[in-house]
């Protein structure tokens, strides 16, 4: 395959659920392009994401974002160094329509490509910006499927410290708006509500809180929304303050033990990543915690809060740079343990070039 340019330049593609992402990274010119197809109103209908339907639609979206990608980012093929996708964890049948087309690239342009653990992409979405945190630090990665606190003290070097024992907070979030009758997708629309909410109407509980440790759990709180409202005249102004509530349980829960998590270790740089990230009142109450505490919080932008194929191409890049570049064969993961990963070849220590302006 011979010696990769100075200059690598990577395409990434994330096709994990319902979102084709696409972006081409440069290593010293930062990120060049990306894009990203949402399938919502395509499940809006059902509730909920219908995997095959996602996988059909990933096929008929792919390839014409990755040429568009491609032209907006004044990119040939050829002055690409590699393909990085999404290899798991997410829907068996989206996952391999990425890892299909992204092996199938690669070869076709004599790169190597190399598969991405999708936690660890939203890891690494901070460093999409300036500026952008250095190891080591705590990640809070909260989304739809996932709520877990991860030491992070290199690429690939992950320890999970704690995660939720049922429900993750998105989750959590999509099941009450659901009770509460809101739109898909759930956990948005109830954010919205809650912003002309107003406290004093409802007490909900803050999940583990009062124990030891660094797990989480969220599954009580839809159950204790549906007993708390039984008494409740559910007019506009209700299903409001019930949504403020709601989301101050599990933004009290998120920053406490985030704030734990940083006491316990010392380690004093706190990354927020996933879709609930975006969540415009926990961002407020954390920055007003960790300034409590000494600490500095670090965010991707909010449209690489949830997925996206920056954070692929960017994960894709440093793993590729460092040597690393998968088997021929086609490989996907529904499911995947983060803390199985392991640094590529030369270690996996933090990137010294400029965080993309795009």
């Amino acid at each position: 395959m011979g010696q990769r340019e100075k200059n690598l330049r990577v395409l990434g593609i994330e096709t994990s659920c319902d979102e084709t992402g696409v972006a081409v990274y440069d290593e010293h010119l930062g990120l060049l392009a990306h894009a990203l197809y949402s399938q919502v109103q395509l499940h809006a209908a059902f509730g909920g994401v219908v995997p095959e339907l996602a996988s059909r639609d990933h096929v008929r979206k792919l390839i014409p974002l990755v040429k568009q990608v491609l032209a907006d980012a004044g990119t040939r093929p050829e002055q690409l160094g590699g393909v990085a996708y999404t290899a798991g964890p997410g829907l068996i049948g989206a996952l391999l329509v990425g890892a299909c087309v992204g092996r199938s690239l690669a070869w076709a342009w004599g790169v190597p490509a190399v598969g991405v653990h999708h936690m660890e992409g939203h890891l690494l979405a901070p460093m999409l910006e300036d500026p952008a945190p250095v190891f080591p630090f705590i990640a809070l990665l909260v989304s739809g499927g996932h709520s877990m606190l991860v030491e992070v003290r290199g690429l690939g070097r992950y320890r999970i410290l704690g995660e939720t024992l049922d429900d993750a907070a998105g989750e959590a979030f999509d099941k009450t708006a659901k009770v509460l009758g809101l739109g898909y997708p759930g956990g948005p629309a109830l954010a919205r509500l809650a912003a002309s909410g107003r406290p004093g109407r409802l007490r909900l509980p803050r999940p583990m809180l009062n124990r030891p440790g660094l797990d989480f759990s969220f599954s009580g709180l839809k159950t204790a929304v549906i007993t708390g409202i039984r008494d409740l005249e559910l007019d506009e102004q209700a299903k409001a303050d019930v949504a403020w509530e709601f989301q101050e349980a599990i933004v009290d829960t998120l920053v406490a033990k985030s704030l734990r998590a940083v006491s316990e270790t010392g380690i004093q740089r706190l990354v927020v990543a996933g879709g609930v990230g975006a969540n415009r009142r926990l961002r407020a109450r954390l920055a007003d915690a960790a300034q409590a505490a000494g600490a500095e919080v670090f965010y991707p932008r909010l449209e690489f809060c949830t997925d996206n194929g920056a954070m692929i191409a960017y994960a894709g890049m440093l793993r590729l740079a460092a040597g690393e570049a998968a088997a021929s064969s086609i490989e996907a993961r529904a499911r995947w343990d983060l803390e199985t990963l392991r640094p590529p070849r030369g270690g996996g220590a933090a990137p010294t070039g400029p965080g993309p302006a795009d």
